[in-house]
């Protein structure tokens, strides 16, 4: 091991890059489906030495190399862990096949300059210390942060969810939330890299230590007993249709898939629509607007007797000949429409074009076939539905926003009493993306202390209690109903009630350590 740190310490040019690239790449095993998390230690490791060995010449020229450094491991952790976005690329026919490098290799390529960031500011807060790894934990926390914050933000695959992926070391996050495991996770997998230093061994070993009093937590809060809502008798319906069927034309078909799904005797005791109080259907479940189309609404009424349906479905509001239309959330009884709540974050370039009147100009368009894409929601609010606490809404990959969802929780009159995510990760096939989704969804639970509700068009399906065990389930790819009851949530958290406060907390406390270790040196 020390001819290998050596190694990376003196090497230069593409050897270096390389390096950095393979050693981004494999911690991406550390991710959904895999949560190998120790694979992490890889890439951490050997962030240490290639900023080590970024030292000499003149300050920018050592900045540079970091930076560089630090912008090919990051590519090789985005390329491993975002290679399935190809998938939607080809879901649709040959529509947007010539974008695929783009999103393959484009995108990766732009995230890979948050990690370059994160290795500048570590460089200039680097040290010969031990404390250096304070600073390589205290750069790359806020850098993950920035990429998940500016430009509406993308913090898909966070350095954090290493520990999130996984259900005992992540209860932490009920106290400080993904930023909070961010810190930790840098801080404990890069300590190894101390071990080949002479003299003490205090930081690594306390490295294996907070790894192990994180388990201990976790399995603390684990071991609570599961408490359900009584009297809400939740059914899921995951129709698993591919994107390529899901048109007007078949718009018929579709219902008649939805309607027999939802009445189906799923055990004994389970003589279908019958035993049902409330049911559950994905994300844009019709190819067309289900308010303005009255035989469907009578069909729902005729065929749902007295469920009340949860349903995602676009949304139309017309004035004269122009329209806008919103991704929602519909929540239906006796065939009327009670409530709705629009899809405030949208997708970049999946539901809407930035600096659409530029790029149209070329041909693109957005993924979701809708006139000039959706329009945002105005405003955020808690659905209600009789039987049931309110719940807050979020489609799509409005889930993997912490603090977003923190600060809509805590701008309402009341706590929710579940979170209602509703999805189609479709778009991604039989790929690692659904697995990475529903893992940064479970873990809003957990930050949260609030049950989860998830239906997916194509999986993954699930009903998940406040400490993020899941209580039901549908695996990816399948047709398949979901009975359940609901969980019921726990008082608010730390982490619900401060978002900010704790993590800044311990970011403080790395920075400092960092700024410790160069005063002593």
């Amino acid at each position: 091991m020390l001819a290998i740190s050596r190694y990376v310490l003196l090497a230069d040019g593409w050897p270096r890059r390389l390096i950095a690239l393979l050693g981004g790449a494999c911690g991406a095993l550390a991710l959904a489906p895999v949560n190998f998390f120790p694979a992490f230690i890889i890439p951490m490791v050997l962030s240490v030495w290639l900023l080590d060995g970024s030292a000499g010449g003149s300050l920018f020229m050592s900045l540079w190399r970091a930076g560089e450094a630090g912008w090919w491991l990051g590519l090789g952790y985005f390329l491993a862990g975002l290679w399935w976005l190809g998938a939607a690329f080809l879901a649709d026919g040959d529509r947007f096949a010539w974008a695929l490098p783009l999103g393959v290799v484009g995108l990766p390529a732009f995230l890979a300059f948050f990690p370059a960031l994160g290795f500048v500011l570590a460089r200039l807060l680097w040290s010969s210390s031990p404390m250096r790894i304070f600073a390589l934990a205290a750069a790359l926390s806020f850098s993950e942060w920035l990429r998940g914050s500016i430009l509406t933000g993308f913090p898909w695959n966070d350095f954090g969810m290493v520990l999130g992926g996984n259900l005992h070391m992540a209860q932490t996050a009920s106290i400080w939330g993904l930023y909070g495991l961010t810190i930790l996770s840098v801080l404990i997998f890069a300590s190894p890299a101390l071990f080949l230093e002479g003299g003490k061994k205090t930081l690594p070993a306390a490295g294996v230590i907070l790894l192990c009093l994180l388990g201990l937590f976790g399995a603390y809060r684990l071991s609570a007993p599961e408490r359900i809502v009584k009297g809400a008798h939740l059914r899921l319906i995951q129709p698993n249709v591919a994107i390529v069927d899901f048109r007007a034309d078949r718009k018929v078909e579709l219902v008649e898939q939805y309607l027999s799904l939802s009445d189906r005797a799923t055990s004994p005791d389970r003589n279908g629509i019958a035993d049902v109080t409330h049911l559950f259907w994905p994300e844009s479940s019709f190819p067309f607007i289900l308010t303005e189309d009255g035989p469907a609404l009578a069909l729902l009424a005729s065929r749902l007797q007295n469920a009340i349906l949860l349903t995602g479905a676009a949304r139309a509001v017309r004035d004269g000949r122009k329209a806008e239309y919103f991704n929602s959330i519909q929540v239906l009884a006796g065939g009327e429409v009670k409530e709705s709540y629009d899809k405030i974050h949208l997708v970049p370039f999946g539901e809407y074009l930035p600096f659409a009147n530029v790029i149209s100009r070329l041909g693109v368009t957005q993924f979701v076939a809708i006139p000039g894409g959706f329009n945002a929601g105005r405003s955020s609010r808690l659905l209600t539905a009789p039987g049931l606490p309110p719940l807050l809404p979020l489609i799509c990959y409005e889930s993997i926003f912490p603090n977003e969802i923190a600060s809509r929780i805590n701008a309402q009159a009341l706590r929710p009493g579940a979170m209602l995510n509703v999805t189609n990760d479709g778009w991604f096939g039989m790929t690692s993306g659904p697995y990475q989704h529903f893992a940064q969804s479970r873990l809003r639970s957990i930050e949260q202390g609030l049950p989860l509700i998830r239906v997916a068009n194509t999986g993954i399906s699930a009903i998940v209690d406040p400490y993020g065990r899941t209580t039901a389930y549908a695996p990816l790819g399948v047709e398949a109903v979901i009975d359940g009851e609901l969980p019921k949530a726990l008082p608010p958290t730390l982490f619900s009630r401060f978002p900010f406060f704790f993590p800044l907390i311990l970011w403080i406390s790395a920075l400092l350590a960092a700024l410790n270790g160069r005063r002593k040196v």
